[in-house]
């Protein structure tokens, strides 16, 4: 199952055809190291464009080929096309404090320390260039719920050459992203993902499937790139909410591009429904940032470690524990309630909570 190294040509075979039939920019291309097995790789990418493709073995892809299946694979599934009854919220939310800075990306540039551009990181205190799955599962965490060991990471905020971190525990939200919320199950150990891309333009971010509000301060909103200002008030401060993607292949943790095993809804013909497409029918939970920067006044040298605004983008390294993560989706999404970290809908007291007051399975 881990010999793969034929699987590349054949990908970028398809990749090149894509391309043509599209016309963008950059066709798949690969190099040997000698002995046949592709060393590097760039991936089609819109003119001017190039997709971060993983090339390097780590700890959970040894043969370094960017494919990383997952055992057991999930097969079977159809996506579901029910409508249940209808529930405005279907949510929980896990927030965590920022952890650390560093040049590191664990899914882009596995084992290769420095390599990317800086880095903030929330939840699992040991996230670096290193990281798999193993390393990540049970450590320490600055999420609420110590069973949440994930890795989350975006790219740092500076106003000139100040790095602006966020303060506090940061909303990301877990959301039920298809409209039959009962069928969204847990993501799998180990499953990570990039959403956005750090080299899209100003267009392509605003239409983004994960795009929802932009960058927005004060009452300026659905800004593609840093507002001119923002109002110099306490309470005030720069935000961004950006999606993820909320449909899985069943059959990888990590593909090369990081994107191709996941996918954003459909819209089931002739409705307002959404649904998984069918070559991703495995519904798992709708990531969705929402972070807070505090950062006002003359905005023109804010800029990202990536560069503009519109650069933004994420990354997730899933590392739940299992039962914990299975008991909120269950009785938050599945259960159509609006939760907080400990899974209680304020809203709906009769259905309790998930969690204790600790943050913790009972």
């Amino acid at each position: 199952m881990r010999s793969r190294p034929k699987r590349l040509p054949a990908l970028l075979v398809g990749a090149a055809l894509l391309a043509s039939a599209l016309g963008i920019g950059t066709v798949a291309s690969a190099a040997t190291d000698g002995q046949g097995e592709t060393a590097a790789v760039t991936a089609v990418a819109p003119a001017g464009h190039t997709m971060a493709v993983s090339t390097q073995a780590s700890g959970d892809d040894p043969d370094g080929d960017g494919y990383i299946p997952a055992v057991p694979q999930v097969t079977g599934v159809v996506p579901s096309t029910a409508t249940p009854p209808s529930r405005y919220f279907h949510e929980f939310q896990a927030n965590c404090s920022v952890t650390h800075t560093a040049p590191d990306d664990p899914i882009v540039y596995p084992g290769q320390p420095g390599k990317s551009h800086d880095h903030t990181f929330m939840g699992n205190t040991s996230t670096n260039a290193g990281s798999t799955t193993a390393s990540l599962y049970g450590g320490a965490t600055t999420c609420k719920a110590p069973a949440d060991a994930s890795a989350y990471w975006m790219p740092s905020l500076y106003k000139g050459d100040q790095k602006i971190l966020p303060v506090g525990p940061q909303t990301i939200y877990y959301k039920a992203g298809v409209t039959d919320y009962t069928s969204v199950r847990p993501f799998p150990k180990g499953l990570r993902f990039v959403v956005g891309d750090p080299m899209q333009s100003t267009d392509a971010f605003r239409h983004h499937r994960g795009f929802v509000e932009g960058w927005e301060c004060g009452d300026s909103y659905f800004n593609v790139d840093f507002p001119a200002s923002c109002p110099n008030r306490p309470d005030v401060q720069l935000n961004i909410r950006f999606q993820a993607p909320s449909c899985w292949d069943g059959k990888y943790l990590d593909t090369p591009d990081h994107k191709s095993h996941m996918a954003y809804p459909v819209v089931k013909p002739g409705t307002n429904d959404n649904m998984c497409p069918a070559d991703h029918p495995v519904a798992v939970p709708m990531i969705e940032f929402k972070m807070a920067f505090p950062v006002t006044g003359d905005m023109s040298q804010v800029r990202l470690a990536s560069g503009r605004g519109y650069s933004f983008h994420y990354d997730f390294f899933n590392a739940w524990e299992d039962r914990t993560l299975k008991a909120l989706v269950d009785h938050c999404l599945v259960g159509g309630l609006q939760c907080d970290a400990r899974g209680y809908d304020q809203t709906h007291p009769e259905a309790g909570a998930t969690l204790t007051t600790d943050y913790r399975l009972p």
